[in-house]
Parts: C-alpha cells; structure tokens; sequence
C-alpha cells in the first residue's frame, strides 16, 4: 500500500530542488552538475536528474565544456534555456496602454505601447483594445512556438490581488470593477493564468530586479510619475504590500492642504504638485502640444527636455518647483522607512536631470537623520516599460519557484 503523505512529500521536495536548481542557474550562469551539486549541498546523483528534468521541460540546455577544471575530463556546462517560456505584462495607465512578452531570460519576444486617453475612453472600449494587444503578444509567443507561464495586467489604483478586482483608480475614474473576469472573457476564458495587480508594485519589482544586481539594493522606495504618483516599498528584498494590498498609493499623501483639487476628490494630494500634469500646467499654456494626450508620452517629454537643454526659464522654473516638492513627500518617506535608495521612475527618471538637484536639497533639509539617513537618489533605466516588465517577470517568477507547472516541452 502506497503512503500517499510519504509520496505527496517526495513530489514536493523534488519540486521544490528543481526550482533550487533553476534559479542557482539563472543567478550564476552556466555551471557543471558537480559544481551546483557542491553550491547547493544536493548530492551529485540528485542534481543529474533534476537537471535531466529541467532539460526535458526546456527550462536548461547542454552548454560547453567547463574549462575552470584543471584535472580530469571537463564536465558538461548546463545554462538556462527557457526560449520558449514566455511571461506577458500588459498596463492600463491614464494615457496609454502597453504590453511586452518577455522569455525566461529576461529577453524582449514582443514590445508595443499606444498613447490612449483612457480617462475619457471607458472602462469597456479600453478593456477591448488592451486584450487586441495581449492578444498580439499571444500570437507573438505562439509565433516560435513557445509557452505562455501567464499574464499579469497592471492598472493605477487599489487592486484586490487574489480576485483581481480593481476596487478604485482615480486618475482612471473606474471603481469596483472585475477586470480579471472582464479580461478573462475578452480574452476567450484562456486556460493561461491572469491575475491583475497594481502598476506601481509591478514597477517596483522590475527596479529592484534592476538595481539588485547592479547595486546589490534590497531596500528601496521607487517613485513612478505619469498624470498620476505611484510608489513601492522593498525592505530586505520583500516588497511591501500592507495588509489587503493597497500600499503604495504615496501620491495621495496630503502635502498642500490649499492647494489643487485632485483626481480622488480630496484636495492638495501629493501628485497635484508633482505629477505630470501639474509639471506641464506650470511650464506651458494650455494649447501647448505637449499636453495633448494623444501623443506619446515620451515624445512629449523629448520636448519638456529640448526645453530644459535649451534653458527655457519657464521649462526649468516648473522642474525646479517640482523636484522642491518631490523633495518635501519623498523627505516623509525617508523619514518613515530609511530606504537606501530613493529610485525615480516613470516621468521622473526622464527628467532626472533637472529634478534631482532641488529633490536632494529639500531631502537634507527636511530628513531628521544626518545625510538624509544615507539615502540617496537613483534613476532607473526601464522607463515607462518597468510596469509591465513586472509584470512579466511575476509570471516567470512562478516558473522558477515550480518549474513543474508548464509541463514537459
């Protein structure tokens, strides 16, 4: 008689080493079986067939020999495969949408993003163009004949993770919505798993996988600016989500209680000094192009910097306003969580340059610990594509902790 305790713990355990050997891979590179076996502690006889395994299901493949060994016959590299895993990350922001397949190596299989007015489009048409373009990621995956781990839609407000509900998005003027559900149905109830999230969260994961390699950066707070202000807490390499999920909405911190009405119906919301749409009311009239929300956001902002390079009184007189006020919420971030870095996404990286002199002045004079507490300021590299590249990487992230999930390839 089969103890079915004793087996359901045998499948666990071996799933759970194979994930232990994927992701030494991935976070090594190219390695002989003797040397993972030796790096982790699992036996050598264990770590062939985990790796015989995580061949068969496409996640390794066969590299070359293993010059490092002075003696005896070079064993056999294995590295990381995973061509044909892909994860997809879509977003729904105020001015556009976006979506980008990424592989198991973090490599781009398909990237596009479309400026839309989505505040004035509704919940119904908008939902119907962003499954066209999760659609086309899907056709793009199929296209070399790949295999999808899932996709993770990231929109700008109060998500409920494990439903996908989007309980409120000001900037959007959405509330109580299914949008998991909705995008299900558009999306012809696909068997691939979709789970929605907040995009400042999936942002902030995507920097910190960025930074975390190249500055060994555990704890950080990430500031994403569009029309709206988002944020993200990581504290010892853990992002911080709060009790039902809804951390991160910072651009609603009151800041100036007289000032501009905002989005969520308070008044004086940090993002009404800092977002971009508070930038582009100081800096250019009304009928100024780069209002227009028709055009791509980083063209408008390739204009903001023409601008700025060019010395435009008024274009910096509004940077400098802004990084002020950057300064005064990020200083009440700093003050409560002593990040080691502050990281400047989204609209703010762009236009980092001009943003982070004022930005570090208000930090040091309102941080109570000396030097600002040993934060400093960093400018991430992914842009308005750090949303969706988190995304992406959550559902590849699940690969690697169960690599068993996809099947054999």
């Amino acid at each position: 008689m089969v103890n079915r305790g004793v087996a359901a713990d045998h499948v666990a355990l071996r799933r759970n080493n194979l994930s232990v050997v994927l992701r030494h891979v991935h976070d090594l590179g190219p390695r002989s079986r003797a040397r993972i076996a030796e790096e982790t502690g699992l036996n050598k006889a264990t770590v062939s067939s985990l790796v015989a395994e995580l061949v068969e299901r496409g996640l390794l493949r066969e590299g070359s020999a293993d010059s490092s060994r002075a003696l005896g016959r070079p064993g056999q590299l294995v590295e990381l495969d995973g061509t044909g895993v892909c994860g997809i990350g879509a977003e729904i922001n105020v001015e556009y949408l976006a979506v980008v397949a990424l592989d198991l190596a973090g490599n781009v299989v398909h990237e596009k993003r479309v400026p839309v007015d989505v505040a004035h489009l509704g919940p119904g048409t908008t939902l119907d163009r962003c499954a066209e373009l999760v659609r086309e990621a899907v056709d793009a995956v199929d296209a070399r004949q790949g295999r999808l781990a899932g996709v993770t839609l990231a929109v700008p407000g109060l998500v409920e993770g494990e439903t996908g509900e989007l309980k409120l998005a000001p900037n959007l003027g959405w509330s109580e919505l299914s949008v998991a559900k909705e995008m299900r149905s558009r999306l012809g109830e696909p068997t691939y798993p979709l789970q929605v999230d907040n995009e400042a969260n999936l942002a902030t994961l995507a920097a910190y996988g960025e930074l975390r390699e190249a500055d060994a950066l555990h704890d950080l707070v990430l500031l994403t600016g569009a029309v709206g202000v988002g944020g993200g807490v990581v504290s010892g390499g853990q992002l911080l989500r709060g009790a039902r999920g809804y951390s991160g909405e910072v651009g609603h911190m009151p800041v100036a209680p007289d000032g501009q009405a905002c989005g969520c119906g308070r008044t004086g919301c940090w993002e009404t000094v800092v977002g971009l749409t508070a930038l582009l009311r100081k800096a250019t009239d009304p009928d100024d192009p780069v209002r227009d929300p028709s055009l791509d956001v980083e063209r408008r902002l390739a204009a903001v910097v023409e601008r700025a390079e060019a010395g435009d009184v008024r274009t910096l007189e509004a940077l400098t306003e802004v990084g002020t006020w950057l300064g005064v919420g990020g200083a009440i971030l700093v003050n409560i969580l002593n990040p080691a870095a502050l990281v400047l996404g989204g609209y703010f990286a762009v236009l980092g340059p001009w943003l982070e002199e004022p930005l570090d002045k208000a930090l040091r004079q309102r941080v109570l610990a000396a030097d600002g507490g040993g934060c400093r300021v960093v400018r991430s590299d992914l842009g308005f594509g750090a949303a969706v590249r988190g995304g992406a990487q959550i559902c590849l992230d699940q690969v690697f902790a169960d690599p068993t999930q996809l099947g054999e390839s």
